[in-house]
């Protein structure tokens, strides 16, 4: 009886002979394929550095490297109200959806970021924990990163504002917003109700800065690109409050206005210094498509750069 042939095998290897970023090394090796097509070996997790699978795009190449590229998929359980879109020995960063809580309440331990992680490290080996970096509000989606032992973390948040480079998001707001670019700065302090309070003076709180930039807007709604120079509880929420614009579906701060059933607050942009490599790793998702809706556009067509500080 006649065999059926062997199906062929397209992995591939190359060597790298100069020193480059992986994106532009694959781009450069790999033909027949779109740029996003190569995007999505990396992101399903397809590309391998030597015997480590590596998903960043803009992770360096040094002469001699190996690089295999293979057809099958690395296939992981689906984490619900998540997406990882890096992870190594010392630190995670996930894609939270909104509605997720970051960590535990009194109320609620089960179904959170911290809870979910916690699961999907233990499933490796008994032992492994993850440890809280920073957080996010339940209805904002986006990224966040976790450490995953306790000495990254107490470098990390030791060295916080000299690590962490750029936090940006993107904001829905109610209103449209006639100044194109701006720099919020304001003292803010939680009363005895958890409800945080913006003064222009110092009032015994913490001081915050928000830069923030237009990206679109109509009569009714204004799309925002915000960049954080301090990271304040409900900062955001509450700078948009004090200028008149609060964010969409943002009841407590004084939104009045739910176009897109959810609240209008995505952390789009994450860039730190690994505090082992001290390479500086980049991290982007896509404005989601409900923030431009509301503009008639389905896909984002608007400009995103860093804001520049007055």
């Amino acid at each position: 009886m006649k065999q059926p042939p062997k199906k062929e095998n397209k992995d591939l290897t190359f060597q790298v002979t100069q020193p480059t970023e992986l994106l532009n090394f694959l781009i450069e090796k790999i033909h027949g394929k779109s740029r996003n097509s190569i995007k999505s070996l990396l992101t399903h997790k397809q590309i391998k550095v030597g015997n480590k699978v590596v998903s960043q795009y803009n992770h360096p190449l040094n002469q001699g490297d190996i690089v295999k590229v293979t057809t099958v998929r690395h296939e992981e359980k689906k984490l619900i109200g998540l997406r990882i879109v890096y992870e190594d020995k010392y630190v995670i960063v996930i894609d939270k959806d909104p509605g997720v809580l970051s960590i535990a309440t009194e109320t609620e331990k089960r179904g959170t970021a911290y809870s979910i992680l916690s699961e999907y490290v233990k499933e490796k080996h008994s032992q492994n924990r993850i440890f809280v970096l920073h957080r996010l509000d339940r209805e904002t989606s986006g990224l966040m990163m976790f450490a995953k032992d306790q000495e990254t973390q107490g470098m990390l948040q030791h060295h916080w504002d000299r690590s962490v480079r750029a936090r940006s998001y993107v904001a829905l707001v109610e209103g449209q917003v006639n100044q194109p670019q701006d720099t919020i700065v304001s003292w803010l302090k939680e009363g005895k109700t958890f409800v945080v309070h913006s003064s222009p003076i110092d009032n015994g709180g913490q001081k915050a800065v928000t830069n923030y930039r237009v990206l679109k807007n109509n009569r009714y709604y204004s799309l925002l690109a915000l960049d954080l120079e301090t990271g304040r509880k409900n900062q955001i929420r509450v700078h948009m409050q004090s200028i008149g614009h609060p964010v969409v579906g943002d009841k407590k701060y004084g939104a009045t206005h739910n176009p897109i059933r959810r609240v209008g607050l995505h952390a789009m942009e994450l860039s730190f210094i690994h505090p082992i490599t001290n390479q500086l790793l980049e991290f982007s998702t896509p404005i989601p498509k409900k923030f431009t809706a509301v503009f008639g556009a389905e896909k984002s067509d608007v400009n995103i750069r860093r804001v520049n500080k007055k």
